[in-house]
Order: structure tokens, then sequence, then C-alpha cells
């Protein structure tokens, strides 16, 4: 009992040093004082202290070797001091959340559900921090670059599996066993791995969707799949089979093979079958078939089932060890076998790179024409094509039958041997083919040589038309001889168009089946997203009901029956006369204004919900900004440059009042600018900025906003919002003096307003969207 009670002695002491350790490091940063802020502070004033000090600290601008460091720590700091919750919980217990409720529920027996992730967490809880963690995920981390440039094109051949981690998150290290044995498995397989920071890629985390941490998730062909079941080894491995397509390979017997083998013309690629005594076809097999599918055709075959004794004794198939094989032009034999007691993917990957195409492939798109007839580099690095020009049928059969005889007796590495269908490539056989009648009914040889990219390209055509008898095949081996001395032998030149699409789906099936992936990811996100992957689809439903009803309740309650009732007023009956004399008028320049003025209201407080974030679907409010100096020339201006519009009822006209809402409008001028790595940058004069004369045209459903910059001296043409600064002589006259500047120069502002409202409603000016209407308090 003794030496029992003194290992629970030492043990009790080793947790009492780790805690008191965490708590240390805890207690070390002070996000208050990295941001240089009180704790009364508000949040105005904390997101004022973290503009200044991340411009001032931004890698990218400071070159101090801790400037990075203090960067992070920066951010940090802000994102614990901007989320009430979480600056709650760090003024109450010295941390960012996590370790809230220990001090309250230190007597439960934690049992926690986390995003569809099941943990039993030990008795106590607290942060770590990621300096403590398994520096294995380093080789993984993703940037939004590197994910936007490498990771979702590669999607395309492999799928990738993706953790979403941070510091300060428990949960995360309860997974990392299993991640770390799961990731390296599978990235033996072929599958791709990432690991995202959400405390340093905050960008990268929530363009992916992770609003919480841990979260995995799969890319495959761009799309994002999240994984939602008990974090364990088979479950990992599941998901990633899942993601899958589901017609990759084929499970081929006695019964089908044949007719799997005979795909090869129809499919133009070769077919591949791999012999093993799983029942299940292997996830490398799979992985396999997804990155080859576009060149190869894949089958599996289990040995052990009853029914494929007869496929396995005519190849000649030892039913102990995994066989690979890949069959061309002839089904009756293989093209090239590979065996071995475990296939490797290093070994696959070798094996069918080197027969990723037929022996004569036919031509069907224009990719497949770029990689067997590359672009020469070099003198020495010449690549030929002989193309055999025919046609479909038993008529061109024998011709085909000897110019394939001819390439399997003349494979070399300078030389590609393809065919064509004339009907189905119409364009590129008249451009080889300058006496069309003399071929007619025929086949053609060419031989040519790409020159560019472009479509260039140096060809020379057999005389006479190809029937493969045995002085064609002499004519053309004496040609490809001269050609290794004498490169002028291709003395044509001409351009070619882009091949046909021959094997791409009907406009129709693509979108069946867009339609199809779309449903399969609502149904998905119906029963396993939480609520913020929702919002897309009840937004959907919600708008489609109010497409359906929402029309006609509002027709049944509204007074346009009873002004269609009653009788047309002269003034009406003028109008409409006029209007339907006048067919010359567009329809926005025949806008008749309903009234003898202009209502311009000041954007408050008071109405601010009411006139731009509850505004309703396809009303705009156009504000323009002015102060009190400027107030009265201004609006005088404004209504004369914006009364034609009046008639539309989608239009509302405020004012906003430069002298009290500045920060307002400075946040929301910082959208427009273009991007840096640092945005919000100002010069030395921003706090002397003149913004009076902008005009914005918000729209509050959709969250963005048109830009009016005012006329510059000396510019006849204006600026509609584009990207130039206003930096007229009354801005630099502004800077130094206090006297308001005359009534003429103030108007002049808002010069070719009425050419920007014509933009604005053709929809033709440039949008800024921003997350969210910030208060204007």
């Amino acid at each position: 009992m003794a030496p029992r009670r003194a290992g629970l002695a030492w043990a009790a002491l080793l947790l009492l040093l780790l805690a008191a350790q965490v708590a240390a490091a805890a207690a070390d940063f002070d996000p208050y004082r990295v941001l240089g802020v009180g704790r009364s502070s508000s949040q105005a004033d904390i997101k004022k202290a973290y503009k200044r000090l991340a411009r001032e600290w931004h890698p990218d601008k400071n070159k101090d070797p801790g400037a990075e460091d203090k960067f992070i720590q920066i951010s940090k700091a802000y994102e614990i001091l901007s989320n009430e919750e979480k600056r709650a919980n760090f003024d109450r217990y010295g941390d960012v959340g996590e370790s809230q409720g220990y001090s309250q529920h230190q007597h439960r027996q934690f049992h926690h559900f986390h995003e569809g992730f099941y943990f039993d967490e030990s008795f106590f809880h607290f942060p770590f921090n990621s300096e403590r963690r398994d520096t294995s995920d380093e080789k993984y981390l993703l940037h939004f670059s590197h994910y936007i440039n490498e990771i979702v094109p590669d999607s395309f051949r492999k799928p990738y599996l993706i953790k979403i981690t941070s510091d300060w998150c428990f949960s995360c290290i309860h997974i990392e066993p299993v991640w770390k044995e799961v990731a390296q498995e599978l990235e033996a397989l072929g599958v791709g791995i990432g690991v995202v920071h959400a405390g340093y890629e905050r960008r990268l985390a929530h363009h992916l969707g992770a609003h919480s941490t841990p979260s995995l998730l799969g890319l495959i062909n761009g799309k994002i799949t999240f994984f939602h079941n008990a974090v364990i080894r088979e479950n990992l491995r599941q998901f990633v089979e899942n993601l899958l397509p589901g017609n990759l390979v084929e499970k081929i017997t006695d019964k089908n093979y044949i007719r799997f083998l005979s795909n090869w013309k129809k499919e133009n690629k070769p077919h591949v079958l791999l012999f093993d005594h799983m029942p299940v076809v292997p996830l490398l097999y799979k992985l396999t078939a997804f990155a080859y599918r576009d060149y190869l055709s894949f089958g599996y075959v289990y040995v052990g089932l009853r029914g494929t004794e007869e496929l396995s004794s005519q190849y000649n198939i030892n039913v102990y060890t995994p066989t690979m094989m890949i069959f061309k032009e002839h089904t009756d034999k293989p093209a090239d076998v590979v065996q071995a007691r475990e296939m490797k993917k290093q070994l696959i990957d070798d094996f069918l790179s080197q027969n990723k195409f037929l022996m004569v492939a036919r031509l069907t798109n224009q990719r497949l024409f770029q990689e067997l007839c590359p672009v020469k580099k070099s003198h020495r690095q010449r690549k030929h094509c002989v193309v055999l020009l025919t046609g479909e049928g038993e008529k061109f059969a024998e011709a085909y039958e000897a110019f394939l005889t001819f390439a399997l007796a003349n494979t070399k590495d300078t030389l590609k041997f393809v065919h064509i269908y004339n009907d189905r490539q119409p364009e590129f056989a008249e451009a080889l083919l300058m006496d069309e009648e003399k071929y007619r009914g025929k086949s053609a040889v060419v031989i040519l040589e790409r020159r560019n990219n472009a479509g260039k390209i140096a060809y020379k055509t057999l005389e006479d038309a190809w029937q493969g008898s045995k002085e064609d095949n002499f004519i053309l081996l004496d040609l490809l001889d001269q050609l290794r001395t004498d490169p002028g032998l291709l003395s044509s030149e001409t351009v070619l168009v882009d091949l046909n699409d021959e094997l791409a789906p009907m406009f129709l099936i693509r979108w069946l089946y867009s339609t199809l992936d779309y449903i399969s990811d609502c149904w998905d996100s119906l029963f396993h997203s939480n609520w913020r992957e929702m919002m897309p689809l009840l937004s959907l439903l919600f708008s489609a009901l109010f497409i359906l009803f929402g029309t006609v309740i509002v027709q049944a309650f509204s007074d346009s029956s009873d002004t269609r009732d009653s009788p047309p007023s002269e003034k009406e009956e003028t109008a409409s006369k006029t209007e339907k004399n006048d067919a010359s008028f567009s329809k926005e320049s025949n806008r008749v204004p309903k009234k003898g003025f202009v209502e311009v209201t000041e954007l408050t407080d008071i109405n601010y919900n009411s006139n731009l974030v509850r505004l309703r679907p396809g009303h705009i409010n156009v504000v323009l900004i002015l102060s009190n100096s400027t107030k009265t020339a201004l609006l005088q201006k404004f209504a004369l440059e914006v009364y034609t519009f009046t008639g539309t009822s989608c239009l509302h006209f405020s004012f906003l009042s430069l002298d009290k809402h500045r920060e307002w409008l400075e946040y929301l001028l910082e959208f427009a600018q273009d991007a840096a790595p640092i945005p919000n940058q100002y010069d030395k004069h921003f706090l002397e900025r003149d913004y009076t004369g902008y005009v914005l045209a918000l729209n509050g459903h959709k969250k963005y906003f048109c830009l009016f910059k005012p006329h510059r001296s000396g510019d006849e043409g204006g600026t509609l919002g584009s990207g130039e600064e206003y930096n007229s002589s009354l801005h630099t006259e502004t800077r130094g003096k206090s006297c308001s500047p005359g009534s003429r120069s103030i108007k002049s502002k808002l010069h070719k307003l009425s050419f920007w409202m014509e933009r604005l409603l053709e929809g033709s000016l440039q949008r800024f969207y921003i997350p969210s209407w910030p208060a204007l308090d």
C-alpha cells in the first residue's frame, strides 16, 4: 500500500505542476497589454488599436525579425477582445473560454458531443498551446493561395482529407493520435492530406465553412464534404472511400470480361484488369482508377469467386499473387503485365503511366492531341505524329488494320501513331488534305510536327491514298527514315483549329448531373450540417415560397385594383397618349417624376434600420455625403441631378452627415479599396480627408454598394465610381483652412452624377460587397 500511495502522490504532484505551467503560460499572454488598451475600452477603441498595430507590425511592411511573432500576438489578442463571449471569459477566468467550466463543473465526468465527433474527456479541461503538440502537421499546413491555386486543381486527380485545428482547442488533442495514424496510411495510398490553422488562416477556414474546431472535411473535384462520425480509423477510411465515385471500377467475371475488354474502341482507352484474392476492391486500386479515369478503364477480378475460373485460366493467372494486366487494341493477349506480392502505389503509377494510350489512339479532343503530339522543345526532342485520316465502318477496316500493324512494328519514342475520323473532325481533315476529291471515300496518311501551341504545324501528306499494301508500307517507312536526317522534308505548313470534343456529354446530361449533385448536397446538409451551413438551403426554400405565394398575396391586398377601377384623370390620359406617340424614348428615359420635388431624408440612428438594413429586396438607397458647411449647396445640386430618377419606385434618396458619422463611412470605404497585404491603410492626411460629395448607392438586402467619387477639377469625364482618389484643388485647400469653399466649387463635385445614376439603373457599375452593415452609432 505504501508504494501505491507514493505513486499516487507523485502523479498528483505532476498534475499540479502541469496545471501550474499551463496557467502560467496563459497568464503571460494578456490581450489588453498586447493591444495597449484598458479593460474598460469599447469595441471601437479596440478596433482602432488593432488597425494601428496591424499596419505597424505587418511582416510585409515591418522588416524587424520579431515582426511576424508580434503580428500573430496582435491578431490573437484582437480575436479574443473582439468577441464579447471570449472577452468575458478572459476577464473572468483568464482564458478564452475552453476552460471556463472547470471550476463550476469539476464534479462532472464529461462525455462531450462536439460537431458530430464523440470524445471521452478527462476530469481536467484546460487549453493547450499548439507549441506542445506534435509537429508532424507542419508539412501539411495549407494557406489560402496554396489551397486555391494548387490543392483545388489537384483534387480532380486525388481526394484530400483536411483537418481544421486551432490553439486553445482541447478537443483537437484527442483526435491527434488517430489523425496521425490515418494521415500516414492514406498518404501512402495517394490521398492528399491538409491541415488548416484557423487562428492564422481565418480566411481559408471561413472559405471552407469550418465554424468550429476541430473539423474534418474531404475535398474531391473541388467539392467539400464534412465528416460527421466518430473519429476512428475505420470511419475515416470509409469516409475517404465514399468521396470517390461509385462507378470507377467494374467487377469482372467470365460472363462480362469480353464485353469489358471490347469497349476499347468505343471509349478510346486501354482497359486494365487487376486479379486479386480480396473480396472487395482495395482502396489503393480505387484511388488509382480515380487518378487515371481520363485515360484508362478499370476492372477488378476476385479470383476466389466462382465464375472467374475461365478468365484466370485463359490469361494464366497466379491466384496467390496480385496481377495487373493492361489490354489495348487486342483483347486476346495483354499489352503489358505486372505482378507483385504487394502492389505499391509507385509500382502501379510507373506501370500505368507507360501505358496510358492505345497503340493507335483516336484523336477525340484537343487535350489528347496535345499530349500525344507535343510541341517540340529542341532539335533533339523532335516528336512526329503519323496520322491516319479515315472513316468509320467496314469499308475502312482493312486500311486501319494495316496501319495498326505498321505501328506495332515501328514503336519508337519519337513517333506517335494516331487516327482520326474525317466526318467527326472535318476542319482538321480539310486543313491537311489539299485535294479532297482525290481522297474522297479513301484513307490518307499525314506526317506532322507541332511547332507551337497556337496550332501551327509542319506536315507532309502521302501522295497516294493509304490502302495498307506492301507498297504503301515501304513508302511510309522510307519517308520516316528520311525524316530522321532531313527535318525539312515536312515542307507544308498550316494552322489547325482546336479539335471537337467528341466524348463530351450533352448539355442536358451535364445539367442533370449538376442538379443531382446539388440535391445530394442539400440532403446531406439537411441531416448533418449545423445552422450556419443550413442557411443557404433555408434561404433557397423561403425564396421559392416567396416567389410562389408572395406575389399573389401582395397583389391581393394592394390598392392597385382601386387604381385600375377608377377612371383615369385628364392629365393621365394626356400622359398616356404622349407616351404612346413618343416611341423613340427608352424605358429609362421615360421615367416621369411623381412629384415636383425630391424627397431627401437624413440617414440617422432612428431610421437606419428601415432605410438600409431592412430595405426591401430590389430597393436601393442613394446617399449623399455632406458636411454642415456644404449641406445647402450640395443638396440643391443633388436634387437637380437625381430629379429625373424620382419616378423609379425602387430608389430612395438620403444624405449622411460627415461630421457625425465619419467612422461609419470610412469603414464602408475600406471594402472599396484595392487588394493589399494590409487593408485599411491611409496616408498621413487620412484624418483630414474630404469625403463631401461622395454618393453611395446602398443595396441593403444583398449587402453591397456602388460608389460615386466627386468630379475632379480639370477632368471633363468625371469619375464614375472608378478607383481614382479625389484630389482636386479644393481638397488641397481644405487641409489647412477652416473656411468653407464657394458654392460653385461645391456644386461642381456632383458634375455628371446623372450619368452615374443611368449606369446604376443599367447595372453596369462595380459593386463592393460587405459581410454585414455596421452600426451607425
